[in-house]
C-alpha cells in the first residue's frame, strides 16, 4: 500500500530534478549575439510622427541624433524582444534623458530590448550610455542647416573615417520614404565593435535625403 501511494504521489508532483530542471528553463536569459546602437535621426522622426513630443521636435530644439536603444540581436534575425520586468525608475529616467530625450521612449526602449539584455535596468542603461559616449557623430551631421542628398554608403564611411578604430562595416543606415531615418553600430557583447551582419538590415536606395535640424 505504501508503495503504491508512494508511486502516486510521484506521478502527481514529479520528481525534484524534473521541478528543477523546469525552473532552470523557465529563468534562462534570452540569447543574442552582439547588440545593435540604433542612433535615430530626429528630424525624420520629427517630420513624420504623429504624436511629436516637444522634448525631442520642439522648436529650436536642433536635436539630431538620439539614441532610440541598444538591442541584443543575432547574426541572421532580429534578437529577442520584450522579455518582461518592471517600468523603469524616475532616476535612471533622468539619467538617460541627455541620450533618449523623452521619458517614454526610455521606458520603450527598456520593455522592448533592454529586458531581453539578461542586465537589471541600472546595468543596461548604464552600457547604452558607455556605447552612445563610445562613438562620433561625424561634423556634417552635428547641426546641419541644409537637406543633404546622400547614399547609404557615404553616410557609413563617414562615421567610420570619424571612428577609425571601428571596422567599416560596423555601420548601416536605415531609410523611410527616401530619407535618413538611423545609422546603427554594432558591437559585442563587452562593446568592443564589430561588424554587423545581415540581421542588422541596410537601406537599399541609391540616395536618401538628410533632414535639416530645426
Amino acid at each position: 500500500m505504501r508503495i503504491a501511494l508512494l508511486l502516486a504521489a510521484l506521478l502527481i508532483t514529479g520528481t525534484p530534478s524534473d521541478a528543477k530542471k523546469k525552473k532552470t528553463k523557465s529563468s534562462a536569459s534570452p540569447t543574442f549575439t552582439y547588440y545593435m546602437l540604433t542612433l535615430s535621426w530626429a528630424p525624420d522622426f520629427c517630420a513624420h510622427s504623429n504624436s511629436k513630443d516637444p522634448a525631442e521636435c520642439g522648436p529650436g530644439r536642433k536635436i539630431g541624433f538620439v539614441v532610440h536603444g541598444l538591442w541584443p540581436q543575432g547574426d541572421t534575425s532580429r534578437g529577442p524582444e520584450n522579455c518582461g520586468g518592471s517600468p523603469v525608475a524616475q532616476s535612471i529616467v533622468q539619467t538617460m534623458l541627455p541620450y533618449i530625450p523623452t521619458a517614454s521612449l526610455v521606458q520603450h526602449d527598456w520593455k522592448t530590448h533592454g529586458t531581453c539584455s539578461g542586465l537589471s535596468a541600472a546595468d543596461y542603461f548604464a552600457t547604452v550610455r558607455k556605447a552612445r559616449d563610445g562613438v562620433k557623430i561625424p561634423d556634417d551631421f552635428q547641426s546641419p542647416a541644409q537637406s543633404q542628398a546622400l547614399s547609404p554608403g557615404q553616410i557609413e564611411s563617414a562615421f567610420a573615417t570619424a571612428n577609425p578604430a571601428y571596422p567599416a562595416q560596423a555601420f548601416r543606415t536605415s531609410c523611410t520614404s527616401g530619407a535618413l531615418q538611423e545609422v546603427r553600430i554594432c558591437f559585442n557583447k563587452d562593446l568592443s565593435p564589430r561588424a554587423c551582419t545581415s540581421s542588422a538590415g541596410e537601406c537599399s536606395t541609391a540616395s536618401m535625403t538628410v533632414l535639416p535640424v530645426k
